[in-house]
């Protein structure tokens, strides 16, 4: 079969965590591995009473083929809010609605990548932009995360000796790290993007759902004529839909994205597009992300109450201001992969941190999400991993 596949697939890794999670599908396995919003947080008969309104209100233009950049009334509602909420400048044209951020990483990696590129990314970093990039055989400098961000010497250090084609960064409540970047440390990544005139791709799934409802600005305050923010309704009305975004200043970067998107698919769901901006005209959205927030919180904390009660303490971890996430770190020396392997024999999983990283190494750090699992149920789960660590 390798003769017949093409070299750039044959170089793709398959997703460590699709393949976890068939192994934890089974109901008696307590699992912290997926990145799943809690189906609670699902605002069903809001969105039925749309999908119902837009067919009486729009007719067969919800099943007709569309424009590739996306349903003009739900980009200008993005625009409006990136406009008032973080005062950036931005404007309709800038936005292209995506199948996801997911098909936003592939269509960067597309337009931007040739093979033996050089692509900064953080370390850990996200497993699907890794998986994404994979495709086009980049070379990955991995920039080491400290506990308010990137190592910022490594930062400069990559950009001054290497010909980067992009900085990929995730600064609010990172996957899988939860951190997230201080302002120092943006400013500082903000100086050195454009001292070496490097593009920004700055992708934020988790920035609303911070615990203190705070809003973080962007790194690239929309000012970056060469940066690509990218932005998802997956975590907070539902992951279904498949909707994300890509906010692109620069209109000749953003003909290019447009193109290679046509080419994938013509456009996203229509119906999916025209149903969720029938809920947002209809629905207070904060009103809803702050419930997310609350029930996120409550989560988090009883996770990290539970570890702090059932994990040795040379076990340390994040604690995380908002997002999905918990990062672990055993100590020096041991495998997580090799603890993954025994605790699922206790009906127990969670990611190891191998597959974050873009060198091959064996990991002593595991990722743990909380949005998914009840109190008591999450306190089980810890507690069986603790005693395994014990």
């Amino acid at each position: 079969m390798n003769h017949i596949v093409s070299e750039r697939i044959r170089q793709t890794p398959p997703s460590f965590i699709r393949g976890i999670l068939k192994v934890a599908e089974s109901e008696d396995v307590i699992s912290f591995a997926g990145g799943l919003p809690n189906p609670i947080s699902f605002p069903q008969e809001a969105l039925k009473k749309s999908m119902n309104r837009i067919i009486t209100e729009y007719g067969s233009r919800v099943f007709q083929y569309a424009s590739t950049a996306g349903l003009l009334s739900l980009r200008e509602y993005i625009a409006e809010k990136y406009r008032g909420q973080y005062n950036l400048d931005v404007c309709a044209e800038d936005i292209i609605i995506t199948t996801g951020s997911q098909q936003a990483l592939d269509l960067i990696g597309k337009v931007l990548i040739d093979k033996g590129d050089s692509v900064l990314l953080e370390e850990p970093g996200y497993l699907g932009a890794i998986q994404a990039f994979s495709q086009y055989q980049p070379n990955f400098c991995g920039v080491a995360l400290q506990e308010d961000g990137p190592d910022i010497a490594q930062f400069e250090e990559i950009l001054q000796n290497r010909k980067v084609k992009f900085a990929y960064v995730v600064p609010n409540f990172q996957n899988p790290t939860g951190i997230t970047y201080s302002e120092e440390k943006r400013k500082a990544v903000l100086a050195l993007v454009r001292k070496y005139h490097c593009i920004l791709v700055e992708d934020d799934p988790y920035g609303e759902l911070s615990f203190d409802g705070k809003v973080r600005g962007y790194i690239s305050k929309g000012e970056l004529n060469e940066s690509i923010l990218l932005g998802s309704f997956s975590k907070i009305v539902t992951p279904g839909m498949r909707l994300g975004f890509m906010i692109i200043k620069n209109e000749r970067l953003r003909k290019y994205i447009n193109t290679a998107k046509e080419a994938a698919d013509l456009h996203s769901n229509i119906f999916a597009q025209y149903c969720l901006y029938d809920y947002v005209l209809h629905n207070n959205l904060q009103e809803h992300i702050q419930n997310i927030r609350y029930l996120y919180k409550e989560q988090c904390e009883s996770m990290i109450k539970a570890m702090e009660m059932y994990f040795p303490k040379n076990i340390t971890f994040t604690r995380p201001q908002g997002g999905m996430f918990i990062w672990a770190i055993l100590p020096e020396g041991q495998s997580a992969k090799a603890l993954f392997e025994q605790a699922i024999l206790k009906k127990v999983a969670f990611v190891p941190g191998d597959p974050f990283y873009t060198d091959g190494r064996v990991a002593n750090t595991m990722r743990l999400n909380y949005t998914n699992a009840s109190k008591e149920i999450m306190v089980e789960g810890i507690r069986r991993i603790g005693e395994l660590c014990k």
